[in-house]
């Protein structure tokens, strides 16, 4: 029989139990909540709780290759050398070759006192030991618990092996990534700079950094007393390289052209000088050559205007290099044809009271358009240019990119400038015809002649070809769509005459490449001297032409500023016949297969 007496212990057990099951319930559920659900929150609570060393993991800056594959940049890992002051004043426990603590009689390891860490560790840093210690000593002043002190920045892998083979457990080493540019000068005006921490200062370093830069990750961990890292409490986030950039860029014919410039500019007294390459059905860019071309390593050995690159940054107003743009529009709209013809004396008084000269004395003749571009006439082109409403050969100008820019965005380009209609005065309303009273830059002039060859179109400049993400993904960057800009026909019938203009002109023995056909246009640019007038007696000169002209491929222009021992557009005649032989040469293409047809100079 149960009494009331047996019944109540019974009863003060199973609630017992049950509290104590209840309470165990709970601290299942909490735990599976922290340990399961929670986890990746919880991880990352014990990350922003942890006291101990966390070491930066760089995500290794991309490399930047030529069309080829050729590295032109890339990042090589250093270490810094960081030392625990305190840890190591007390000295460590000798080791032998395989890295066991060397014991005494008593049983307890063998310390190294720190001077003689000091000397070893100075002579392999290539420093004296007592300036490592004298570093240590420093940190202590200021901070007896100091644990961190820098012994040297970036030294090489070898020197960082070496360093870690010590087993000295106050010494780290946390990587440094530093950049490295293999072919020193070559197209370093395109790449551009870091500077010394990292940051992207100029060119394509600059302009591209979101496709190069990595993302930093890091490892956190602890350390015993002894500086030994306390196994299990690593954490790691994993760094991300950056992407490698593939410019249109053939740094062998890069290379060339900048040996060539800078020969040519030192014969000529110029300020500098600078040759582009354009594939003609494409609009990439080839070579973008230049004088005092930085070397991306040492950017202080330049000058500071120097570092960047004046080719893609100079503007000027283009001279005769734009008299077939005048032409290209007479004949669209209709008003002009290769053998339209005027009376042209070498110095004309116009209507409005304008007055024109040709650079040159001669006596009065009639010329066709085709004899006014190989004669570069500007009386001529003058009075060809009158016959096309104002408008329309602004609008023309704009259509060949004057005032528009490229498709290259590069930094502190300039777009171009240009004067409405509205604002012509009667000298510009003839300036115009030759290349006056607007200004272009070299990529834009090359663009112009691109669009000749290419039948009309124009295809947009380009200096990257693509942005290849550590993850393998290929992005290629957005260009503006292919523009016709003048009609096939009238493209031809432009392009024939300049054909002529190197056949028949006072160039041509000059710049003939035998067994090819090629067309182009020289150009002397009077230099604005900054109030309002130019220059007296120096010019900016250029040549420019593309070949073979049965099948174009390639458009060469070679511009220099203020050539000294020849000033006129004949001193780029050696750099520009050397420049497309050595392009036609580097990229095998078969001589013309027929003869350049002559035109009528005169009627």
């Amino acid at each position: 029989m149960t009494t009331r007496a047996t019944r109540s212990p019974r009863r003060r057990t199973v609630v017992a139990l049950a509290v104590v099951l209840a309470v165990l319930s709970v601290f299942v559920v909490r735990l599976i909540d922290i340990q399961v659900v929670n986890a990746s929150d919880h991880v990352q609570d014990s990350r922003d709780y942890a006291t101990g060393t966390t070491i930066t993991l760089h995500g290794g800056r991309g490399d930047i290759i030529d069309t080829n594959g050729t590295v032109l940049a890339d990042s090589a890992t250093r270490y810094d050398v960081q030392i625990d002051p305190a840890l190591a004043v007390k000295g460590a426990p000798q080791r032998d070759a395989d890295g066991a603590v060397v014991t005494g009689p008593d049983g307890d390891p063998v310390i190294i006192p720190w001077a003689s860490l000091a000397a070893q560790i100075a002579t392999i840093t290539g420093q004296s030991a007592d300036d490592v210690q004298r570093i240590v000593a420093d940190a202590l002043a200021i901070d007896s618990e100091s644990q961190y002190a820098l012994i040297k920045q970036r030294v090489s892998t070898e020197h960082y092996r070496a360093l870690a083979d010590l087993k000295l457990p106050f010494l780290s080493f946390p990587p440094d990534p530093t950049r490295t540019y293999p072919d020193g000068a070559v197209a370093g005006n395109l790449i551009g700079f870091v500077g010394s921490d990292g940051t992207p200062l100029e060119g394509l370093e600059s302009l591209q950094n979101s496709c190069l830069a990595g993302a930093d990750g890091k490892l956190i961990y602890q350390r015993g007393a002894d500086g030994v890292i306390i196994p299990g409490t690593e954490v790691e986030t994993a760094a991300t390289a950056g992407g490698t950039l593939r410019l249109t860029i053939d740094s062998d014919l890069q290379w060339y052209m900048q040996q060539l410039i800078t020969e040519e500019t030192d014969r000529l007294q110029a300020n500098w000088g600078g040759i582009m390459v354009v594939e003609v059905d494409t609009g990439k860019i080839r070579v973008a050559a230049e004088t005092d071309t930085v070397d991306p390593n040492d950017p202080g050995a330049s000058d500071a205007e120097s570092r960047a690159s004046k080719l893609l940054r100079y503007s000027y107003e283009p001279g005769s290099t734009f008299k077939p743009v005048t032409a290209a529009t007479g004949i669209d709209v209709g008003v002009l044809t290769p053998f339209t013809t005027v009376y042209d004396p070498d110095r004309m008084e116009f209507p409005n009271g304008a007055v024109i000269n040709d650079d040159e004395h001669h006596d009065p003749l009639t010329l066709t358009l085709n004899g006014a571009l190989v004669r570069s006439s500007n009386v001529s082109m003058s009075q060809f240019g009158a016959m096309i409403d104002p408008q329309t050969r602004l609008d023309y100008l704009q259509k060949f990119g004057v005032g528009q820019g490229t498709a290259l965005d590069w930094s502190g380009e300039p777009q171009g400038s240009y004067h409405e209609v509205a604002d012509w005065d009667n000298q510009t309303y003839y300036t115009t015809t030759f290349g006056q009273a607007f200004t272009v830059t070299v990529p834009q002039v090359a663009s112009v002649y691109q669009t000749i060859a290419n039948g009309g179109v124009r295809e947009p400049l380009s200096l990257v070809e693509s942005c290849t993400a550590a993850d393998g993904t290929v992005t290629t960057p957005a260009r503006p769509e292919p523009v016709q800009v003048i009609r096939q026909d009238t493209a031809a019938q432009v392009g024939q005459m300049l054909e002529n203009v190197f056949a028949q002109g006072t160039l041509a023995d000059d710049v003939r490449i035998p067994g090819y056909r090629v067309a182009g246009k020289t150009g002397t640019a009077q230099v604005s001297n900054g109030a309002g007038g130019y220059k007296d007696g120096v010019y900016f000169t250029s040549l420019i032409g593309y070949a073979p002209v049965d099948d174009p491929k390639y458009v060469v222009i070679t511009v220099f500023d203020e050539p000294q021992t020849v000033r006129m557009s004949s001193a780029n005649r050696t750099s520009f016949k050397k420049a497309m032989t050595q392009v036609l040469t580097h990229y095998r293409i078969m001589p013309s297969g027929s003869t350049t047809p002559l035109l009528p100079v005169t009627p």
